[in-house]
């Protein structure tokens, strides 16, 4: 078999469907100019992979790729970790200190959780990005720098800048060109090949036999939820591995090591029957996940619901679908 994959330092991003085999072709087209990008999705889909596979098909991949969570830094403290500061500048600062938009001069900046900023310190965010330039706490002057900016969310930044916690125009900054990642369930048909490369690597990362993953428990790992997406898949792969006591994983011993949860749809209520209510959800579903799998491209998403233009249009607008 031929993984559909990119390289990206010690990991890829692997699947073949057509929501992946998208995002690889968006991937490629975006990584040479240094323009932002903004990654969303769910927890666990792989934002920072993404972020990664840009600057490693990049002409900055030679410099520095420097990661950042925005949610794990205590507010107090993340403008001095994105800026930097001077000797002096307040009680603890001992010394100076190069912030990590220095840090990647030359390279990428990856900020994730970047939703979590404090709307007082985006504005100084929105000037690097639009200036090129960052002022250290507690110096005058800016310093020049030349860092391409990805940055990533599983918030929905329109929700936030309406109820004023985002800054407008700076969504608009990063949105230069959004990446939106599908949750695994929306692709099912990439899990067999991400399982079975999750077994492989774990495989060799712990010295173990390789094991080999049966058909029957492929599809039945297809048909989960997996509410974590391709991190909780390949935290039960790697925990399958390390478990199993023979060459094979089949659907006995994954259900022994997870819980298996039944495919079949919930019993519907009263209010559930209506043809006409389902037909309408089931539509604006479809027009959604084609609009998520062509990023947005309105045409293409016409093709795949095999639609013309306008009737999309048409239906885009009745359904309440930007």
């Amino acid at each position: 078999m031929v993984l559909g994959w990119i390289p990206v330092t010690t990991q890829v991003l692997v699947g073949a469907g057509p929501a992946m085999t998208a995002l690889r072709a968006l991937i490629e087209r975006v990584a040479e100019p240094r323009t932002t990008v903004l990654v969303t999705g769910e927890s666990g889909t792989g934002k920072e992979l993404v972020a990664k596979a840009i600057h490693d098909l990049s002409p900055r991949r030679a410099n520095k790729f420097v990661a950042v969570n925005c949610a794990a830094i205590p507010a107090n403290l993340l403008e001095t970790e994105l800026f930097g500061h001077v000797k002096g500048a307040f009680t603890d600062a001992s010394r100076d200190r190069v912030g990590l938009f220095e840090e990647a001069d030359g390279g990428t900046l990856f900020l994730d959780e970047v939703a979590e900023i404090p709307i007082a310190l985006q504005s100084k965010l929105l000037r690097a990005l639009q200036e090129g330039e960052v002022t250290p706490v507690g110096q005058s002057t800016p310093v020049r720098v030349d860092v391409r900016v990805i940055a990533a969310t599983l918030r929905d930044l329109p929700a936030e800048i309406a109820a004023g916690r985002f800054r407008e125009d700076l969504y608009y900054r990063l949105a230069v060109v959004p990446l939106v990642l599908p949750p695994l369930r929306e692709r099912p048909e990439d899990v067999p090949e991400l399982a079975r490369f999750f077994l492989a690597r774990h495989a060799q990362r712990h010295g173990r036999p390789a094991v080999e993953l049966t058909d029957d428990a492929a599809a039945a790992l297809a048909a989960q939820p997996w509410p974590g997406n391709v991190r909780e898949l390949e935290n039960v792969l790697e925990r399958a591995l390390v478990l199993a006591e023979g060459p094979v994983v089949d659907v006995a011993f994954l259900s022994s090591v997870m819980t298996m949860k039944p495919a079949a749809p919930p019993t519907p209520t009263d209010t559930e029957l209506s043809i006409k209510k389902a037909t309408r959800e089931l539509e604006a579903g479809l027009i959604r996940r084609a609009l998520g799998v062509t990023q947005g491209n309105r045409t293409n998403a016409a093709k795949l619901l095999e639609i013309s233009h306008r009737a999309l249009l048409y239906k885009m607008k009745e359904y309440g679908i930007s």
